[in-house]
C-alpha cells in the first residue's frame, strides 16, 4: 500500500483508491452521491482532501452492513462543517442504526424460513406463497397467478384467468 507523505494534503483519485481499496468507479460514484468531495484542479483533475480516506472507510464500513447510501449521506451532512467522522460519530450513528438492522435480521430469518416452501414449485406461483403472496392476500379474489401488466403508465396487477376446478394444489407448480 503506498505511503503518502504527511506534507500532501491532497490525494489524485489514484491515491485515493489505492489507500482506501475502493475503485476508482465507486469514488466516482461516492462523489456524485454527496459522500465525498474533490476539488478541481486548472487541468479539470480531481483532488481530494485526506480525510477523504475516513470518509470512504466510514461509507464502507456503513455499506458492508446494509446501511443505504442516503441514509450513510444524511448522516454525514449532520456532521458540522462536513468534518471527518470520529469514532464517538460512528458509536452513536451506529446504535441509532441498530433497531433498523435488527428488524431487517428478522425479515430476512422469515424470508428465510419460508423459502423452503418455494422450492418445490420454482415458479412462485402457490396460491398461499409467502413470498410473492403473504398471507394468500390474492386467493381471496380469485385463483391462479397473477401478472403485472402496464395501465397507462402505471403497474397493475391482473389475474390470469382460469377454471375453478383448476386451482393447483399447494407445492405443485403451475
Amino acid at each position: 500500500m503506498p505511503q503518502i507523505p504527511e506534507k500532501i494534503h491532497e490525494l489524485t483519485v489514484g491515491q485515493l483508491s489505492a489507500r482506501s481499496g475502493a475503485a476508482v468507479s465507486a469514488l466516482h460514484f461516492y462523489e456524485s452521491k454527496g459522500l465525498i468531495s474533490s476539488r478541481r484542479t486548472a487541468g479539470n483533475q480531481r483532488r481530494y482532501h485526506r480525510d477523504a480516506l475516513r470518509r470512504v472507510a466510514f461509507v464502507r464500513a456503513a455499506q458492508r452492513v446494509g446501511i443505504p447510501l442516503a441514509t450513510i449521506r444524511d448522516a454525514l451532512a449532520e456532521l458540522p462543517e462536513e468534518r471527518t467522522p470520529t469514532r464517538e460519530d460512528w458509536a452513536r450513528l451506529s446504535e441509532a442504526w441498530r433497531s433498523e438492522l435488527d428488524e431487517r435480521i428478522k425479515q430476512l430469518g422469515r424470508l428465510r424460513d419460508h423459502l423452503t416452501d418455494c422450492i418445490g414449485c420454482g415458479c412462485l406461483s402457490l396460491e398461499n406463497c409467502v413470498l410473492s403472496n403473504p398471507d394468500d392476500v390474492f386467493g381471496e379474489r380469485q385463483s391462479g397467478s397473477r401478472l403485472m401488466v402496464e395501465r397507462g403508465g402505471q403497474r397493475v396487477r391482473r389475474p390470469v384467468e382460469r377454471e375453478p376446478e383448476e386451482r393447483p394444489e399447494p407445492g405443485s407448480c403451475r
